[in-house]
């Protein structure tokens, strides 16, 4: 039996036997037999008690043995200590799901882990896909199933959610009862035991009654097969999710930039944007966006054409699109016309329309007509307030027209609260989404039109990077050998040079005549760094000297410098100093690095170089492996993308050079899984060329 068979048997159970059900009302195994009797379940619903009788008129088997064999669905509500016993009587009657309800487990502490982890290796031997444990259940409105506990049986519609928290559940079905919403599917994942959040993407991916996914997650422990399976969910339908825990409070402090910049909400961010993710920051948005993406096509192009009777709601709903990636829409010349033709002179007859306050149903009917036709225009937004004369009923119905009419999205903002509750209601009934003010409006529509963009997007192409492994590995398993973290610059230039990374001309010199050879054979002006695999931050202990442009500097440098380091870092090993040509003039500093997220993975950084990046923190990040796109992207994604653009004629960088670099640095993420953190900081670039200026890389030893 394949985990697809089993999560349709799931959804789909032709017979569902309650663990612990009860007779007793307000207990969570009565709860669940009556919420499956009341969704209309048409199955065979079998409670389950040692002391028999009959729950709601059903009779009640007394044995797990006793169930049918290759039972579909067991819904579970009994103490903890009970609960693996019963799994494994379900494992051998051939049971296909479970829904543990229980809480009690690795929430709990050990003892709870430890009885989940058995728990676990019970559902995997006998290959039960299990719901929870410590979960409120699953409802699939459509089959007349509610498996749950939950108060209250939600209407059916095509919006699938599932939520790490159980509370937040019952929250959201409650609020949804009031605000009319239905849902397609509604599955509370608790302890994530088995069924995760990958599982519940690649289910919802195929079932035809949901057309948006929405998710609520805390953490995801399976971040690849997470990213697999959101990629190709999104290729197919929105998938919309909040992710709690925002802040990097709790990420483990770490020695590189990189790993310090980079917290766990980063990687989400990168995660979720790479696969197609809508993230929203609060359940209202969430809502929104189910709403408009479940009843309105997408917009094939940025033009938004907005229609109302009042200038001041028009003016901000102009702003909150001069924020977005949306555009005004250019009306043209022929629908300019025909607004002249019915509309009073005083009307304002460009972007946005402004049919003036005394306007009525029949003049919003016939304005959108016309803006329909526009070619130009990619979707309306129809503002109302209710003025003395607008008929606001009639109103939405010429709304609710034009959305049946035409092809493009069509959205509502009917402001107040009293006297348009029951448009309101007509619209949101008729699939129009409306809302209370024009800002969420726009944001919708500009959310809709950006997950057009993704969907449309080009596959992703990867380069192929040529680099010779047997050098790199000798250097990773020398360090591995010693275990010695740091792969300081001058053990690290060999990686560089392994992967056929552009570097300064660099020497390492042991003395100062040697480094008055190397600076002669290089060429003034030169820059002396101090080479020690003990000293990883070199400017700490004043290991860094740049501008020399005789011999007399480089060898009074040179004693300097490793006399420095020596008395402030009395217990490392002074190598000597790595000469180094000097950066050409006109460089900018920039820094490309990265981080092993345990969720996902390599996780890259770009950003502005130098002290900029400790200072500015204008970072943009990436997870690997990178594509061409993404390289692309990676670059022009900091707010300080313009200083390396150029400014006031000066020359752009060569973006197609730190593009190659950010893709070698993506390489060998994925290449040395013992590599946790590496940086290259400072990269110099200018219109010719970038280089590798300074490289350090930290391993898991």
């Amino acid at each position: 039996m394949t985990l697809k068979d089993n999560l349709h048997a799931f959804f789909y159970p032709a017979a569902v036997a309650v663990i612990g059900a009860s007779s007793t009302p307000g207990k969570v195994g009565h709860t669940v037999v009556t919420n499956m009797l009341s969704a209309g379940y048409t199955g065979k619903l079998l409670p389950v008690n040692p002391k028999g009788g009959e729950i709601e008129g059903l009779p009640v088997t007394t044995d797990i043995n006793d169930l049918p064999r290759g039972l579909d669905l067991a819904v579970i509500a009994v103490p903890p200590k009970y609960v693996v016993e019963a799994v494994r009587e379900l494992g051998m009657i051939g049971a296909k799901s479970a829904i543990v309800i229980t809480a009690g487990f690795k929430e709990a502490g050990k003892e709870g882990y430890d009885l989940e982890q058995e728990l676990k290796a019970l559902c995997e031997e006998y290959g039960i896909s299990l719901l929870g444990p410590n979960c409120l259940g699953m409802i699939n409105v459509g089959a007349g199933v509610n498996a749950s506990f939950a108060a209250g049986q939600p209407g059916r519609g095509s919006i699938a959610f599932f939520s790490q928290s159980g509370a937040l559940c019952v929250a959201i079905l409650d609020w949804a009862l009031g605000a009319n919403i239905g849902f397609s599917k509604f599955v509370s994942l608790g302890n994530k035991a088995v069924l995760d959040e990958a599982d519940m993407l690649e289910y919802l991916n195929r079932d035809e009654d949901t057309k948006v996914i929405l998710g609520y997650i805390e953490n995801v422990e399976h971040g690849e097969a997470f990213l697999k399976e959101a990629r190709r969910t999104s290729l197919n339908k929105p998938v919309i999710m909040i992710k709690a825990g925002t802040t990097a409070a709790g990420a483990k402090a770490a020695s590189s930039h990189t790993g310090a910049i980079a917290g766990s909400d980063q990687s989400y961010t990168a995660a979720f944007h790479q696969s197609g993710v809508i993230r929203v920051g609060d359940v209202a948005t969430l809502f929104n966006l189910a709403q408009a993406f479940s009843s309105q096509p997408l917009p094939k192009g940025p033009n938004l054409a907005v229609v109302t009777n009042a200038g001041g709601p028009g003016i901000l709903a102009a702003d909150a699109a001069d924020r977005s990636k949306l555009s005004m829409a250019e009306l043209s010349p022929r629908t300019i016309e025909k607004l002249q033709e019915f509309l009073p002179s005083y009307a304002a007859f460009y972007n946005p329309v402004d049919i003036v306050a005394d306007a009525d149903a029949r003049r919003y009917r016939q304005t959108l007509d016309v803006i329909g036709e526009d070619p130009m225009v990619h979707s309306i937004l129809v503002l109302l307030t209710p003025t003395a004369s607008v008929e606001i009923e009639k109103a939405a119905e010429a709304v609710i027209r034009t959305a049946q009419k035409w092809t493009k999205p069509v959205f509502a903002c009917f402001m107040g609260k009293t006297k348009v509750a029951g448009a309101r209601k007509m619209l949101m009934d008729a699939g129009v989404p409306c809302y209370a003010f024009p800002e969420p409006a726009v944001h919708s529509i500009e959310t809709m039109y950006q997950y057009y963009l993704w969907k449309h997007r080009p596959a992703p192409v990867y380069a192929e990077v040529t680099r010779d492994m047997d050098a790199v590995r000798k250097v990773i398993d020398d360090h591995l050998r010693r275990r010695q973290a740091e792969v300081v610059e001058f053990e690290a230039q060999q990686i560089l040079r392994a992967y056929g990374l552009p570097t300064p001309r660099t020497r390492l010199a042991r003395t100062s005549d040697e480094a008055v050879a190397a600076a002669e054979e290089i060429g003034y002006p030169v820059v002396l760094k101090i080479a020690s695999p003990d000293i990883s931050h070199k400017t700490d202990v004043g290991g860094v000297a740049v501008n020399l442009v005789n011999a007399r500097e480089v060898m009074e440098t040179f004693k300097e410098i490793t006399a420095r380091a020596q008395r402030l870092r009395r217990d490392a090993y002074i190598a000597g100093c790595l000469v180094q040509e000097m950066a050409p003039p006109g460089v900018r500093e920039v820094i490309i690095g990265f981080k092993r997220d345990e969720q996902f993975g390599p996780m890259l950084m770009f950003g502005l170089g130098g002290v900029y990046v400790e200072i500015m923190k204008d970072i943009s990040f990436k997870l690997a492996p990178l594509s061409k796109q993404d390289a692309f992207e990676i670059v022009r994604e900091i707010k300080s993308y313009m200083l390396l653009k150029g400014l006031r004629g000066e020359k752009p960088v060569n973006f197609a050079a730190l593009e190659e670099i950010i893709m070698v640095m993506s390489r060998l993420a994925l290449d040395l899984p013992e590599v946790l953190e590496a940086e290259f900081n400072p990269i110099l670039v200018n219109n010719e060329r970038a280089m590798v200026a300074d490289v350090r890389m930290t391993l898991s030893v």
